[in-house]
This record gives structure tokens, sequence and C-alpha cells, in this order.
């Protein structure tokens, strides 16, 4: 190549970068035609070894190959060691259904999340709808919302209804609460939405990204990666007993698929 040569390469890369704006080349009646997307919006739901999020994506293209992007998602952490079980009791008790529950439990762990982020493309995609691939990370704060989990117990004493109340873990209840035959089964999910108690933390995550047209309008991509929450102090989710330990943090293995657009 000649310097002049050069020098426009030179020019041309140096305008792109500075506009924050990104080229992307589609292919139309056969040949490339540049089309300019400024931003785009992705949901997403995420699997993870503990729990599931849905989460959005709002990011802002700065670079052919970069995206900046604030990330919130709402989702839930399990304890690992927690399984669940019922009686299969053959009907309803009073008007009481015997639901499915899990031994030991005496929280949900539900969390809100906010990051910021980049993804990262390593190379760009085959002209003809190939697959891209890069990486992607962030990081932000994490608001964890404890919820009571309650069981229906079959009272103590001898009474001949014998009708189950909703119970959650106390100190005073632990002998019924941690009884398995005194339990009839879960509590409805409403249960203790009025008694959430605050938990705060941080997040971070990194994940090998996939995307199918990842320089088109919409978008169809795949992710698989790592994430860790930890808090400020331990996750009260199960009672501590025959070896159960809670613990302020989490590491799960995820894998995410997200839709969306760009404009």
């Amino acid at each position: 190549m000649t310097k002049l040569t050069y020098l426009v390469l030179f020019l041309f890369f140096t305008f792109a970068i500075s506009a924050q704006s990104t080229f992307q080349p589609k292919q139309v009646d056969g040949g490339n035609k540049g089309i300019i997307y400024n931003q785009e919006l992705a949901v997403g739901v995420r699997v993870h070894t503990n729990g599931f999020a849905l989460g959005v994506d709002i990011g802002k293209l700065k670079t052919y190959y970069l995206t900046q992007f604030i990330h919130f998602e709402i989702g839930e952490l399990k304890h690992n060691r927690e399984v669940r079980q019922s009686f299969d009791f053959p009907s309803s008790l009073n008007g009481k259904v015997s639901r499915a529950f899990k031994f030991g439990k005496q929280n949900n762990l539900y969390v809100l999340r906010a990051g910021f982020g980049h993804k990262r493309y390593f190379s760009e995609k085959a002209k003809k709808k190939g697959v891209a691939v890069g990486l992607t990370y962030q990081i932000g704060p994490t608001l964890g919302l404890l919820k009571p989990y309650y069981l229906e117990l079959f009272p103590s004493d001898n009474s001949p209804d014998r009708l189950p109340v909703s119970t959650k873990y106390s100190d005073a209840a632990a002998d019924r609460f941690l009884n398995i035959w005194n339990i009839y089964g879960a509590s409805t999910w409403t249960k203790g939405l009025d008694e959430l108690a605050i938990l705060p933390g941080v997040h971070a995550k990194i994940a090998m990204h996939f995307d199918w047209g990842a320089f088109d309008e919409y978008i169809k991509a795949f992710e698989a990666g790592i994430m860790l929450d930890v808090f400020t102090k331990k996750a009260p989710i199960m009672v501590e007993i025959d070896g159960i330990e809670n613990r302020p943090f989490f590491l799960n293995l995820f894998l995410n698929i997200q839709f969306g657009k760009r404009w």
C-alpha cells in the first residue's frame, strides 16, 4: 500500500471511533449496504445452577465491536440443599390444599440486580447470517429480599380437628417446624410478602456471547458464563441443621437467551 492509502485508512478509522457509531455491513440485493445503529434493547431469560432471573439490557453501540450497556433483572437464589417434597394428601383439609414443600427452608431469597457492563465481539460475523462470538462482563449492586417461608403445620395440642396453621420458622416454633410429621404442606406463595427484609450485596458476571446476526436489526443471542453474588452477611435461606450452612456468597454457572432490537 502507498502512504496515501495508509493515511486514508487511518483517517477513516479515527473518524469512525470518534463518532461513536457503528457501521454494520448487511447483504442487500447481492451487495453491502452500510447501516448505522446507535442503541439496542434486549430482554433475556437466565437459568443458573441455583435459580433463575429475567433481565433487560439497554445498550449503546460505541464502536464496531464494542457495546456498553446497563442491566436490570429480577430473580431468585436458592440454597443447594433445598429439596422439594410432598406427602400427596388425597384431599384438601377444610379448604387448605396440601402443597409441595421444602423441609428446613426458612426464607426465600429474591434478588434485584443493576449493573454496568461491556460486550466485545472478537471478530465480525460471516456476511450471510454468521455467528459473532464475543465476551460480556458486568458488575453492579444487588438488592436481596428475604421473604419468610411459611409451612402449614398441625397444632401441637391433641384437638380433634387438628387444622394446620401457617407458621414461619422461629426459635419458639422450631420443634414443630423441624418435625416433618407436623407438616401438612407449604403455605401460599403470597404469605410473608408483607414481611420482606433487605439484604444488600454486589454481583459480577462474565460470559461467552454468541449472536446470530450480531450486526442486524434484531438480536438473537445466547450466553454461557459464570456469575458471583456477595452479600453483607449470610443469607438465611435454610435452618442450619444436619451440616447445612448458609453463606454470604453464591457462585453459579448460567445460560442466558436474549432477544431484542437495535435502532
